[in-house]
């Protein structure tokens, strides 16, 4: 029977951050959540250095995933001293991201993921037109694909090149309207499946994250894998965020799930920025008639129950998905269109919030 105890009891023979005892002996098992078979576990270590954390995470996801009925495994870290906090009761409110071993970029100002609660609603596209964006108003712009399932930056941006060997970092990134980018996607073929497991996924987006030559940025933009595993919390861990962008469409389905991602995220004490309503309406060119397709309001909706404001609306155009398989997005392709300028209108919120540094 998949429970707290089968899953404790595979968790026993983990050695501790030290190297004595167990994480069980030494409780640092502090939450064991199981639902459909995906287990999430909460560990509360000790200021471990990251490779510590590192192996007993990659442990305690090798060792639970063995049990029968598991499907998925999630480990989140926290430290010994959050935990005992937390015990203490209501008091002021923390400060900062709860995981003590985040550490800044070194160069880049502002840190932004773009995220969604499902695939299909746009995200991705609407990343690369924003980062573009927030580059045409004379930002200096990085963009991390962090999907590594599902990797789209080199099609969305038309890139068959790879990255090379960089000067003071492991890896130099590829470099394209004035965007410098990273991507499985650059040393992937196309037809070949990434069957990773978790922990290799959340090795892959720390590499990414923590040795690129990012240089100086004023905008990170990380575009995310949908939903909220390994990647997104990879993501809290590692990087203190500026905050995250929720994409959704009006379309209840895609709200229900948008909303899990937005929790998600506060859930780690990473800020969400606001909302993007993507494929909010389509216009017929033709007779100027406007058809939702996938419902109307749903963004105000979501931001009135929320209490999270939404940055924009972008309308479904074909030159859209036409630039996206092109390798030619809207913004660059085509910078003074209706849907260009709604894009230019939510950098210009983010931009207003968070300014690029000051020449």
């Amino acid at each position: 029977m998949l429970d707290r105890q089968a899953v404790t009891h595979a968790l026993a023979d983990i050695i501790d951050a030290g190297g004595s005892g167990s994480i069980v002996t030494n409780d640092r098992v502090q939450k064991v959540d199981i639902e459909r078979g995906v287990v999430r576990i909460t560990l509360a270590l000790p200021n471990a250095d990251r490779d510590e954390k590192d192996r007993i995470e990659d442990a305690c996801f090798d060792a639970v995933m063995g049990l029968d009925g598991v499907k998925d495994v999630t480990v989140v870290t926290t430290t010994s001293q959050q935990s005992a906090q937390a015990a203490q009761g209501p008091g002021p409110p923390p400060t900062g991201n709860p995981f003590d071993d985040q550490a800044p970029i070194p160069g880049v100002k502002n840190i932004i993921a773009v995220a969604s609660g499902k695939g299909g609603v746009g995200k991705s596209t609407v990343c690369v037109n924003l980062a573009l964006a927030l580059a045409k108003r004379g930002a200096t712009v990085g963009l991390l694909d962090a999907d590594v399932y599902g990797p789209s930056l080199h099609i969305l941006l038309g890139i068959d090149s790879r990255p090379t060997a960089g000067k003071d970092k492991e890896i130099r990134p590829v470099e394209k309207h004035g965007l410098k980018l990273m991507s499985l996607g650059f040393l992937t073929d196309d037809s070949t499946p990434v069957i990773w497991r978790g922990p290799i996924v959340m090795g892959v987006v720390k590499k990414f994250l923590l040795d690129v030559e990012w240089g100086d940025l004023d905008y990170l933009m990380i575009d995310l894998p949908p939903g909220t595993g390994d990647a997104q919390l990879t993501l809290a861990q590692t990087v203190p965020l500026t905050g995250a962008i929720i994409v959704t469409t009006p379309s209840k389905l895609s709200l229900v799930d948008a909303e899990k991602g937005l929790r998600m995220f506060e859930q780690v004490d990473a800020p969400v920025i606001g909302i993007v309503e993507n494929m909010s309406t389509f216009v017929c060119p033709h007779c100027g008639e406007r058809t939702d397709i996938f419902d109307s309001d749903g963004g105000q909706k979501m931001s009135e129950s929320t209490s999270v404001e939404i940055l924009g609306s972008i309308p479904i155009d074909p030159a859209v998905r036409a630039g996206g398989d092109s390798g030619k997005p809207i913004v660059h392709a085509d910078g003074n269109s209706p849907i260009a300028k709604a894009f230019f209108a939510v950098a210009d919120k983010i931009r207003q919030r968070f300014p690029a540094r000051v020449a």
